[in-house]
Formats: structure tokens, C-alpha cells, sequence
């Protein structure tokens, strides 16, 4: 199949403005989450799909620079975006990886992409969030672009289109759905966060980063958890965001997510 793996990223971000760009081992953080996507054994096209906004203009310098493809199109439709960057490169596979995970594991990548082909004639999406049991931070989804089809002229819900998925996923019963669990038999995904939303993010991330690149820069899911559990410090810098997500905002819409599977920003709740 022709794989694309189609990374979202923008410089518009309001809770920590231009995340993307920000330094990481000497790179601008994105190309360091693109240099770790890229390490995937399936031979895919890697496309970077931001905004049309001026904002974006270094952004899109940077990744061309590198060697990556760029789209650029609506800066909310994320579904539309998706489309479009999917029949770019004429895809007929497409995988959704935020910009927020850039301690992503390309063997993770691996797994669901490698369960999506082997079950390819059974399935239209694959993910390992539906449940979620991996750290925050691994999110995975691929999908085929006639299912991306089917969502883009069906769906009409406005966190449908921002998010993409959403109407594959949740509670559809025209899209045949698979879920890729931790083999480890854990649930971290409500108490590991390794995300980037928020600037107590970017300070965990640049710490594991400072601690694992210069000597082991090929680092995976195992030596960031080793990590944690010596460096309890490390670990501690946005343990309070753990379990924060989008899901938040709309459980009185989602069919499948449950109050469990979110909850609110800190200082939301606070008295």
C-alpha cells in the first residue's frame, strides 16, 4: 500500500505559541519528532500538513529544508487538511501523528501500522487510543483515504472536523475499527504524560531529551520509563497535567469516551 504519515503541525498554538519550533538537542523540536518518525522499517512518504497562515512560513522553511513535503491548507478543517496531503502524495493509507508527541516510539509506529496491513482487508481504521494504554505522547491512527473520504463529506460536527477521526471512531458502525493494546498488560495513559501542550511539557520533554539524546539518540519507550524511575524529578514537571486531553470538552457529544478517559486542566477545578 502507499503510506503517507501525515504529521499536523502549527505555530498558532494559544496555550504555548509556536511548540513546533521551539529547541530540542540543537534542532527545532519538530525535526527532531520528524528524525524519530522517520526510523519506521515501512517504507511510507512523511508529509508535514500546517496552515496557510503567515505564521507557518518558517515552519514550512524548516521542514522543506529537511527534506520533508509540506501542505498547506486549513488551519481548523484538520480533516480537510489531511485529505489534501493524503492525495498529494496519492496515498491510499494515511497515518495521523500529531506534532504534540515528540518522544514518539517508531516501534510503536511500527506495531500499528504492521496490525493495519496485516489485517488490511478486515479493517478501515486501526489505532492504539480506542482504548488508549500507551503513555500519553505514542498516539498512533491509520486509516485507509476512502474511509478519509467517507468522514470528509460526512462529518459535521465541529470537533469531528478539528480532530479528524472522531467520526470513524467513535460508535460508527460503517467504519471497522481495531485497537492495538500495550503488550505490556498496563494502562499508563492517564498518569504518564508525554505530550506537548503546555510550557510544563516542553520542560519534561527537553529534560528526557538532555538525559537520553547525547548518548543513546535512538532512545525508545523502555529508556524513557527507566529514566523516570531514577529521576523521579524529571518525572514531576507536568505530572499534574497527566490525564489532560481534548476528550475533556466534549464527553457530552462522544459516544465511546468516558469521564475516566479525561480530565480537567488543574486550574480549571481549582476553588
Amino acid at each position: 500500500m502507499n503510506i503517507a504519515i501525515v504529521v499536523q503541525a502549527r505555530c498558532g498554538s494559544t496555550r504555548l505559541p509556536g511548540k513546533v519550533m521551539l529547541p530540542l538537542a540543537g534542532e527545532p523540536l519538530i525535526l527532531r519528532q520528524l528524525e524519530r518518525i522517520r526510523r519506521t522499517r515501512h517504507e511510507v512518504a512523511i508529509v508535514v500538513a500546517t496552515t496557510r497562515s503567515a505564521t507557518d512560513n518558517a515552519l514550512e522553511e524548516v521542514c522543506r529544508r529537511a527534506g520533508y513535503l509540506v501542505y498547506r491548507g486549513d488551519e481548523f478543517d484538520l480533516l480537510d487538511r489531511h485529505l489534501r496531503a493524503a492525495q498529494m502524495v496519492s496515498a491510499n493509507a494515511v497515518v495521523k501523528i500529531p506534532s504534540d508527541c515528540p518522544l514518539i516510539d517508531p516501534a510503536i509506529i511500527d506495531k500499528v501500522i504492521g496490525t493495519f496491513l496485516a489485517n488490511r482487508h478486515m479493517v478501515d481504521y486501526v489505532s492504539n487510543l480506542h482504548p488508549a494504554t500507551y503513555p500519553d505522547g505514542n498516539d498512533v491512527e491509520i486509516f485507509t483515504t476512502e474511509v478519509l473520504e467517507r468522514a470528509w463529506q460526512c462529518a459535521a460536527k465541529g470537533y469531528e472536523r478539528e480532530h479528524t477521526t472522531p467520526w470513524m471512531w467513535d460508535g460508527n458502525p460503517s467504519v471497522r475499527c481495531m485497537n492495538v493494546a500495550w503488550d505490556r498488560g498496563v494502562d499508563y495513559s492517564m498518569t504518564h504524560r508525554w505530550t506537548l501542550d503546555y510550557p510544563e511539557d516542553y520542560m519534561f520533554v527537553r529534560a528526557v531529551y538532555e538525559a537520553l539524546y547525547p548518548t543513546t539518540p535512538r532512545f525508545g519507550i523502555y529508556d524513557i520509563l527507566n529514566l523516570l524511575d531514577n529521576h523521579a524529578e524529571i518525572a514531576g514537571l507536568n505530572a499534574h497535567l497527566a490525564g489532560v486531553n481534548w476528550y475533556r470538552n466534549h464527553l457530552d457529544e462522544l459516544i465511546t469516551v468516558r469521564p475516566g478517559q479525561t480530565r480537567e486542566h488543574p486550574s480549571s477545578s481549582a476553588a
